[in-house]
């Protein structure tokens, strides 16, 4: 059979494969905290049909004569590019103007109703940019799915932070009103009126956020090539968002959209299209080119 048969059909399934991940793009254009996808190809190897030779006294050298057998899947890459920032009327609505990730908590272990430590060893950690936070019964922020957002601690009744510990933020259900500032303070005003501070708001460092795993539901986890931030004891370390590692900011009242192009999608999904059609157009070519080698006997 003619190899140029088989190129195409590697063709076609490495533009299939491109279409799907634009058609992903585009269903997720107003998804909050998307973070679009990317398709690269590289070819397959070669058949070589005569050698390189080096020259000699007599000849020259010449080059090796190959054959290509078509193309395969390279890559496909997380783009995490910032997304634009729509306001909103919440003010559990959050986006990150900046490096770093919101962290999500389930399953850990609390000592009692309301108690609110978080040991990020014991728990199931996920992160994601995307903001839409809201309160359950106990007054603590979470996601749409109930997964409790990590913050650093307070101490001193409610009037410090404790960088050193990790918990839970919970705003009182007295609480006549809440805020939170770009360095990611939650503070509420008490039912005698005083300012309290309810935690503030703690991002994981990557070093490689397109190393992330996407878990669905707006959610990412670590894995071995993301570069999480880890401290001297192999432990996570979250930072502030005003720390010099990360020099963030978080935007209350707002969301970080889908970093996805409408006009850069349909221009791939163009190519994409043309290069299928191209592939196709092989595979009828080689297969005439089979008809005519098939009636040579007639």
């Amino acid at each position: 059979m003619l190899r140029s048969m088989y190129a195409g059909i590697s063709g076609m399934r490495g533009f299939q494969t491109k279409l799907d991940v634009i058609g992903n793009n585009i269903a997720n254009v107003n998804t909050s905290g998307f973070k679009k996808g990317r398709v690269t190809f590289q070819d397959m190897m070669s058949q070589t049909t005569k050698g390189a030779q080096a020259p000699t006294a007599n000849r020259g050298g010449t080059n090796p004569a190959q054959v290509g057998l078509g193309s395969q899947l390279g890559t496909i890459d997380n783009i995490h590019t910032q997304g634009f920032r729509q306001p909103t009327d919440s003010p559990l609505d959050f986006s990150i103007e900046g490096d770093g990730m919101f962290v999500v908590a389930s399953n850990f272990q609390k000592a009692a109703a309301g108690a609110s430590a978080i040991d990020l060893g014991t728990a199931n950690i996920a992160y994601t940019r995307a903001g839409n936070f809201g309160l359950d019964e106990d007054g603590a922020v979470v996601t749409a799915q109930g997964l409790y957002l990590v913050g650093f601690a307070t101490q001193n009744n409610n009037e410090e932070i404790d960088t050193t510990n990790l918990s839970t933020i919970i705003i009182p259900k007295d609480a006549q009103s809440f805020s939170v500032t770009s360095n990611g303070l939650v503070n509420y005003i008490d039912a005698q009126g005083e300012p309290k501070v309810a935690g503030q708001v703690a991002l994981a460092s990557f070093s490689n956020q397109a190393g992330l795993q996407k878990a669905g539901s707006n959610l990412y986890l670590d894995s071995p090539n993301a570069g999480l931030r880890r401290d001297a004891n192999n432990d996570i370390e979250l930072l502030s968002p005003e720390s010099e590692d990360l020099a963030s900011s978080i935007i209350s009242n707002s969301l970080e959209m889908s970093n996805v192009d409408l006009a850069e999608e349909f221009t791939e999904m163009i190519t994409a299209q043309r290069g299928f059609q191209a592939n196709t157009r092989i595979i009828t070519t080689s297969d005439e080119i089979l008809q005519e080698l098939v009636n040579l006997k007639r």
